[in-house]
């Protein structure tokens, strides 16, 4: 999949050189050891990682990679969409040393892949979710279903789909489609009900059920996305509607990652829009059959949670205005002070707000990679990560 181009440029786990920080968070302290670049190439915008530890102890990553159209084709920029985007994955041993290119995880059919979310079950299965869009000529776009939604002119929503391996990584199985949920209005290119979809982290229960926390756009005009649950017993094979995460008639719900507390609340982290920016809680307390939503009174684009070893949660999200970068907050185990834990501030300089959807994991007892994808000077857009001391 390499271009052969003499200028591609290559950077693999640059350390950036700069003084730790420290923040105080719920009466103990996260430190800032380095900032680190896993995976640089001029040629690639590379995007939306999700990381886990597989059962072996071995690193996985995966991120969405296109071709940087300004530089492969002159073109004035890129997409978020791009016909050429597929999913990828990169392995390390301790996190901090990655292999030099990654490999093809999935190259979708019919379109371009968006956003890997990698999920390890406990028996080490490992799940991919993703989401992909179909590129049609004008003639194919006069042909299309109503309604249906297009990112830009000929550019037309698939919906979602899923992978499994039952071997860590090295295999995957062909896509596995989630229901199509009634609240969801659009019809895909060949005028079908779209799939359920949403990017963000599925959880893995402790009954072992596996819930998905999905988008559907409810409402044509204006055009409106809300969030549902989808639930699965059979490690992600097929898939059930259980209930309503959040839906306003004003606010827009979208990427949400799920997280199970100690006391068996299932708690979603989620990014709106017309809400000011603010990242929202929607808390079930009944095994995910009804939720509440409310705002956490801060903004981040999107959230990830990761429960720590002594079950607090490091929370992580992008924060897309000046200063670009991305931040993060240390809850207590119940995730209920959100709104008082202090703000930890992982990097501030990014060149633009096209930036963020970190996803972080353990390295050890004491120390978490935070990852996102990032630019700096608005430049390439690659595959970095911080690492955090927790205390």
């Amino acid at each position: 999949m390499r271009l052969p181009f003499l200028f591609a440029l290559h950077v693999f786990v640059t350390v950036v050189a700069q003084q730790p920080s420290l923040a105080q968070t719920n009466g103990s302290t996260a430190t800032k050891i380095r900032d680190l670049v896993i995976y640089q190439d001029s040629m690639y915008y590379a995007s939306f990682p999700s990381i886990v530890r597989k059962a072996d102890g071995d690193f996985l990553l995966s991120f969405r990679r296109a071709p940087d159209r300004r530089v492969v084709f002159g073109e004035k920029g890129n997409n978020h969409v791009d016909p050429n985007s597929y999913l990828v994955s990169m392995t390390s041993r301790d996190g901090l040393n990655w292999a030099e290119d990654p490999e093809l995880l999935h190259a979708y059919d019919f379109g371009g892949s968006q956003d890997p979310c990698l999920l390890q079950l406990r028996d080490g299965t490992l799940l991919c979710t993703s989401y992909a869009w179909a590129f049609l000529r004008d003639d194919g776009v006069q042909n299309l279903p109503i309604p249906n939604f297009q990112n830009r002119p000929g550019t037309v929503f698939l919906g979602g789909y899923l992978l499994r391996s039952i071997d860590g990584g090295k295999s995957w199985s062909k896509p596995i489609y989630p229901p199509h949920i009634e609240p969801e209005v659009n019809l895909d290119p060949m005028g079908r009900p779209i799939p359920a979809y949403n990017r963000g982290a599925l959880l893995e229960g402790k009954n072992g059920r596996i819930y998905w926390v999905v988008a559907a756009n409810d409402q044509v005009a204006p055009r409106r996305t809300s969030n549902y649950l989808l639930v699965s017993d059979d490690q992600g094979r097929s898939w059930e509607h259980l209930s309503t995460v959040a839906k306003d008639e004003e606010v827009i719900f979208n990427e949400a990652s799920l997280h199970e507390t100690p006391k068996g609340d299932l708690v979603a982290f989620i990014r709106t829009d017309k809400y000011e920016g603010q990242s929202v809680i929607a808390r079930s307390s009944d095994g995910g059959k009804t939720f509440s939503w409310q705002g956490m009174g801060f903004k981040g684009h999107p959230l990830q949670a990761l429960r720590l070893p002594d079950d607090r949660v490091l929370l992580v999200y992008g924060y897309r205005y000046r200063p670009y970068g991305i931040r993060a907050r240390i809850l207590n185990p119940e995730c209920t002070d959100f709104a008082t834990a202090e703000e930890i501030v992982l990097r501030e300089d990014g060149g633009s707000g096209d930036i963020g959807y970190p996803w972080a994991v353990m390295l050890d007892e004491k120390r978490a990679l935070v990852t996102y994808y990032f630019n700096k000077d608005n430049g390439t857009r690659h595959i970095a990560g911080t690492v955090l001391e927790i205390h």
